[in-house]
């Protein structure tokens, strides 16, 4: 075969692999977002809602992939490791991506924020202070005295040591100089049938999850983290119109993040799709009925955010002396 030929053979057969490796070209494979909590989960279901037509804007597949264990850290780490060619990327949120690495650094030796790009956030939802039905306070100002009078005698459950549920009652602590003691539990769930039943006097968690055992009156809502208060909530004030918690405003956000070294183009463009669906008023209702509101963030915008609560989060796991080692 004469040399023009071979090459012109050779060409054709290195086009594919060519126009793969072109940041211009991608997606052109299914992509893979990894969840790092079990399906059914708040995390799986804000992810469910987007990916279907973040894949009909992509022109790809893109499966969701519960890793699960280890409070979402296998899963962080598996991202971490992946190769950085778009086709794989986490649906991060911040107790594996920055809480982790600060209550356990001999544990977890990764730098969320630096071995990960962060691309774009998705929804976001507040944490809520609730209490067992007859905890003799009717509103947060009323809870703050009953508390300072016990000093030491009240409880309040988390989903564990070190996890942004933990991380956030802290924060409250601090901010109203209040003395309880943390009881660690499992799961969510699980606290929330505590506290329920009476057995713990106090929790915070997530909005979606206590939303409906408030509603009800099976807990007591004392507010929510956010300074906005919270659509599924209206009747339940912010923290913030609290005197002892003014200025607090705290937002358990859920987001894309790409292994470090990413094309950027590629990063750019899954911001872009992302921001699109997120845009749809389909997706912001379906949002809004599991419990969250979309953050509207430009790449930029999203990194600095979360540098921001990286530095709050180690300020406050330093003064609280949390660690799990």
């Amino acid at each position: 075969m004469p040399v023009t030929r071979r090459l012109a053979s050779a060409l054709m057969l290195a086009l594919p692999l060519l126009a793969q490796a072109q940041p211009g070209a991608w997606p052109s494979q299914p992509i893979t977002a990894v969840v790092p909590f079990s399906a059914g989960g708040s995390v799986d279901v804000a992810a469910r809602i987007l990916m279907p037509r973040l894949a009909e804007r992509l022109g790809q597949p893109v499966v969701v992939e519960n890793t699960v264990g280890a409070s979402g850290t296998i899963a962080t780490q598996r991202v971490i490791k992946a190769r950085p060619d778009g086709y794989t990327f986490l649906f991060g949120v911040a107790s594996p991506v920055t809480v982790a690495p600060l209550v356990s650094p001999a544990r977890f030796k990764y730098d969320g924020l630096k071995e990960l790009l962060p691309v774009v956030p998705v929804a976001a939802s507040a944490f809520v202070l609730v209490g067992r039905p007859d905890l003799p306070a009717a509103n947060a100002a009323e809870l703050v005295k009953l508390v300072r009078g016990q000093p030491g005698k009240l409880n309040f459950g988390t989903d564990g040591v070190g996890t942004s549920l933990h991380v956030t009652a802290e924060m409250l602590k601090q901010k109203a100089q209040l003395d309880m003691v943390h009881v660690p539990y499992k799961s969510g769930p699980q606290v929330l049938t505590e506290l329920a039943g009476g057995q713990i006097d106090l929790a915070v968690l997530p909005v979606a999850l206590a939303q409906g055992m408030a509603r009800e009156g099976k807990v007591k809502a004392f507010g929510v983290t956010s300074r906005q208060r919270a659509a599924t909530l209206p009747d339940v004030p912010s923290l913030s119109e609290t005197a002892e918690f003014a200025g607090l405003d705290v937002l358990a956000w859920q987001g894309l993040l790409l292994p470090a070294g990413t094309d950027a183009a590629i990063a750019a463009r899954l911001a872009r799709e992302t921001a699109a669906v997120l845009a749809e008023p389909d997706t912001q209702r379906r949002l809004a009925e599991a419990g969250f509101a979309p953050m509207a963030m430009t790449q930029a915008q999203f990194t600095d955010y979360l540098a921001r609560e990286k530095k709050d989060l180690a300020a406050t796991i330093a003064a609280a002396h949390i660690t799990v080692d």
